[in-house]
């Protein structure tokens, strides 16, 4: 088994030699999306990283500038098909891991993009966090707090797709968010383990394996990735993300997350108890 590197400048050259290597391959034999046959990652220059902190006001983290600086993006665009109401097949293209050289539009919407998820839900869904302290009863008001509170916590950049690394150096880690609303999950406590759940399958740290009760495959990592995931998500109580921790622990179930348990959910285990009584007749 091949070992995955601990030093994070070797990791991302060893992600940068696995997923090329894959890449150059037949993808009817290796089994990846065709659109990646013969694709390159294409890395930063200081001078280009210098110049997107200041197009864009924002500050890498030392991690991220060494991911921009060795990997960053790959030379072309992800294909998706679709099929349109009448069956035509449309193929939409996009980022592959965002190109701050390039992507300008797509940057600057995704850059926005958790702010107005939050700002969604404060409007159509009277959402407040009580971390905020106490909710104005005007709406406009609600808008003015939020956006104070807002601009207050740490920045998040785009990574690739709705995935966001938590950008500030204060905070003892720097975690990988994934985004989609205000439904949101942690994808890795480092840039290193969000990278091994990221690209998997094209790192050979993965196996299937037969589910009977299912009757089907799931997809794995081994038993080397695995340790370095779980290990990620062990209890440190500074694991701390202002704001998005108490979206995470108070609106979903994910609080294995930051190493704990999910509190009593009443309903859920009445039903799981009428499950298992009728599991008995």
């Amino acid at each position: 088994m091949k070992t995955i590197p601990e030093d994070f400048i070797e990791f991302l050259y060893w992600i940068k030699n696995e997923t090329e290597t894959l890449w150059s391959q037949d993808p009817e034999i290796f089994h990846f999306e065709k659109w990646l046959h013969g694709a390159k990652w294409i890395g930063m220059t200081d001078s280009q990283i210098a110049k997107a902190e200041e197009k864009y006001s924002i500050k890498f983290t030392p991690e991220h500038k060494e991911f921009l600086r060795i990997l960053h993006t790959v030379d072309r665009k992800e294909k998706i098909e679709d099929t349109t109401d009448d069956g035509q097949i449309v193929i939409h293209e996009y980022p592959y891991f965002y190109n701050w050289l390039k992507d300008h539009e797509d940057i600057i919407y995704r850059l926005k993009y958790p702010f107005e998820c939050i700002l969604y839900d404060i409007k159509k869904r009277s959402m407040w966090l009580k971390s905020w302290g106490e909710k104005p009863k005007d709406k406009n008001e609600q808008i003015e707090k939020f956006t104070e509170i807002y601009h207050q916590s740490p920045p998040l950049l785009p990574l690739y797709n709705h995935r966001f690394l938590v950008s500030d150096t204060s905070l003892k880690f720097n975690p990988v968010l994934s985004i989609w609303g205000t439904d949101t999950i942690i994808y890795g406590w480092t840039l290193r383990t969000y990278l091994i759940n990221e690209l998997k399958y094209y790192l050979d740290i993965w196996k299937n394996v037969y589910n009977e009760e299912d009757q089907q495959y799931y997809s794995h990592l081994n038993n080397e990735a695995k340790k370095i995931s779980d290990d990620d998500f062990k209890y440190d109580k500074d694991k701390v993300i202002p704001i998005w921790q108490e979206i995470i622990l108070d609106y979903n179930n994910f609080w294995s997350s930051f190493g704990l348990k999910n509190p009593p959910n009443p309903k859920l285990e009445s039903l799981k108890r009428s499950i298992e009584n009728e599991n008995k007749i």
